[in-house]
């Protein structure tokens, strides 16, 4: 059980890393540093965007669901 929740703590992490870093640099942060803040957004958020916000939520709420779970199995194991 411990195993399981291990690998879909690491997968549940590399999931979230990628779908952060594709989300679009907001203004005033790191991403105006290399050219991010270059590009003018006309049309706010598109429907691709909204879905990527909702993808990133869900994939945090599970991966926040698995430590918990995973933390909880290892305190009561013994």
């Amino acid at each position: 059980m411990v195993v399981g929740f291990s690998i879909a703590l690491i997968i549940f992490s590399l999931l979230l890393l990628l779908l952060v870093l594709m989300h679009k640099g907001k203004g005033g942060g790191l991403s105006d540093m290399f050219g991010g803040g270059m590009q003018s957004s006309v049309g706010g958020s598109s429907v691709a965007e909204r879905n990527l916000d909702r993808i990133t939520v869900v994939i945090g709420l599970l991966w926040f669901t698995c430590i918990v779970v995973l933390g909880l199995v290892l305190k009561f194991q013994k």
